[in-house]
């Protein structure tokens, strides 16, 4: 029988292609007919027939909603469900996560549901634990659904959203509106849209929060870059009057416990903008639907309960899906069901272009003096162009930098020139090389430089350098989010690992925040 998803994980929603997506909604589909018609040979389609399964929900952070789900869909599955939470005595204790959870895999847990404060921590553990289910010798692999990490993502509750948009579309994946509404900064929910909604051919998405609450830029990036059609408002009030209105509204309530003292002082006027009213209700039309991840605020419900009994409540199937959704994950990832027809899962190629581009000298050449009382050296290198264009300060306070990552401390010197663009700045070593992993370091933490080596007094090799496709492998570079599972504060002793996503921008690999690539290079 062949399985494309059985031993892999779901850390964030791009790690299941459109077309597995697709796959996963026709089996959701399909599973929801069965239930309606009770009809049992398919619903035992989804059912474990070996009672050693096992599935591990470890939520660190407080959940009702999505701990159940997965519970009873766990249930229906006849998986047998375990569970550690954040009571438990290892979190109190500031345990490692990373020894807890290998704890856990070498008592034959192979398959776990997790949620967590720490940003990344899946794609952490799934790195890790496989590494170590290998070292242990134990056959299998391992499984990680994020059940939802930190702002990060929650991907689980957006295929239930993304199949429960398809329905009310009568299963066209041709085109979307939405509007989303709400705390569109914090809500991750909202966040895993930027990429999930990619599975509708042409989106158009109103975003309605005030100022404080607005989708931090990064998604609008990604919206954008995705080809997505944004519109911005400010409040319900505004967005109702600018008309063309979505067909489907997908709320989210003001996440007070993650916000500052000032944000919080202005939740009545922040509420007041994104909470539906029965006088804005009559400007709404009928055909439009409601979403919402829940819980409400049992005080300040951003959708009121009398519209619980009105057309517009589209939540309640809303939840009803994502307990379906579950229950077929949890039976592709264990392994349950067959794939026919989908292509054969192999892992992502990193992206490896060259970066240090050496350039072909005809002839050896001397050097030049640099500047009036700076000699050329006869043995050594020298770092070029640094900082071009910039400021005194500026080149000062990124040689310094260099100086520092680099532990070019010693003999040699550095100087401020006027370049043919501007002023530029110059690091000489005499008697003293730069390896490999030094020059890959420079590429990421100046790219543009020239770097010649010079011997016998002529410029030997020249090379230009440019970002990397990958930054990793050093100690100093670290995501400056202080919600990663990567940073220093976790205390799980990750080095950074960024990928580039821009042209001077790179990607978390674990958290997928996105930096500058100076930001990643502590000051």
């Amino acid at each position: 029988m062949t399985n494309v998803f059985l031993g892999r994980s779901l850390c964030v929603i791009n790690d299941l292609s459109l077309e597995e997506r697709r796959w996963l909604f026709d089996e959701t589909r399909r599973l929801a007919e069965a239930f309606k018609n009770n009809n049992q040979e398919d619903l035992q389609r989804y059912v474990f027939t070996q009672t050693d399964t096992k599935v591990y929900d470890v939520f660190l952070e407080s959940s009702t909603r999505t701990q159940q789900s997965f519970r009873n869909a766990a249930i229906f599955c006849q998986l047998n469900p375990l569970s550690l939470g954040a009571d438990s005595a290892f979190y109190g204790k500031g345990e490692s996560l990373l020894d807890t959870f290998k704890t856990l895999v070498a008592y034959g847990n192979h398959l776990f549901i997790v949620r967590s404060p720490q940003e990344g921590l899946c794609r952490f553990l799934s790195e890790e634990l496989s590494a170590s289910l290998e070292r242990l010798g134990i056959n299998g692999s391992i499984s990680l659904i994020n059940a939802g990490d930190g702002k990060h993502e929650h991907p689980t509750q957006e295929l239930l959203d993304e199949y429960s948009f398809w329905e009310q579309n009568h299963f066209s994946y041709e085109n979307l509106h939405i509007a989303l509404v709400g705390d569109l900064f914090h809500g991750r929910t909202v966040h895993s849209k930027a990429q999930g909604l990619k599975i509708f051919q042409k989106v158009r998405v109103d975003l309605v929060a005030p100022e404080l609450l607005a989708l931090p830029d990064e998604y609008v990036r990604q919206m954008q870059e995705n080809g997505y059609s944004l519109r911005f408002f400010s409040s319900l009030q505004d967005y109702i009057k600018a008309g063309d209105l979505a067909s489907a509204w997908y709320f989210t309530r003001p996440q007070l416990e993650r916000m500052g003292e000032d944000i919080r002082l202005a939740a009545s006027s922040l509420r007041e903008s994104i909470t539906l009213t029965e006088s804005l209700l009559d400007e709404i039309p009928s055909t439009c639907r409601f979403y919402h991840p829940l819980p409400r605020h049992k005080e300040h419900p951003v959708i009121p309960r009398f519209v619980d009994r009105t057309p517009y409540n589209a939540w309640e199937r809303q939840v009803r899906n994502g307990y379906y959704v579950r229950i077929v994950l949890l039976s592709a990832l264990g392994g349950k069901l067959p794939t026919p027809g989908l292509p054969e899962y192999s892992v992502p190629a990193q992206n490896e272009e060259n970066f240090i581009d050496e350039v072909f000298l005809s002839k050896r050449r001397k050097q030049k003096p640099l500047v009036s009382g700076v000699l050329p050296i006869e043995d050594g290198f020298v770092i070029d162009h640094i900082s071009q264009g910039k400021t005194h300060e500026e080149i000062r306070r990124h040689m310094n930098r260099l100086i520092e990552a680099l532990d070019l401390h010693g003999l040699g010197g550095e100087w401020i020139a006027q370049g043919t663009r501007g002023l530029k700045g110059l690091i000489f070593r005499p008697q003293t090389r730069l390896f490999e992993g030094l020059i890959k370091k420079l590429a990421a933490l100046a790219p543009g430089v020239t770097l010649n080596d010079i011997r016998q007094g002529t410029i030997y090799k020249k090379y230009r350098l440019s970002l990397p496709p990958r930054i990793y492998g050093f100690k100093e570079a670290r995501c400056p989010n202080p919600d990663c599972i990567s940073h220093p504060s976790a205390f799980e002793t990750l080095e950074g690992h960024f990928h580039r996503c821009g042209q001077e921008r790179y990607a978390c690999h674990y958290c997928d925040r996105q930096h500058h690539y100076r930001e990643i290079w502590p000051q």
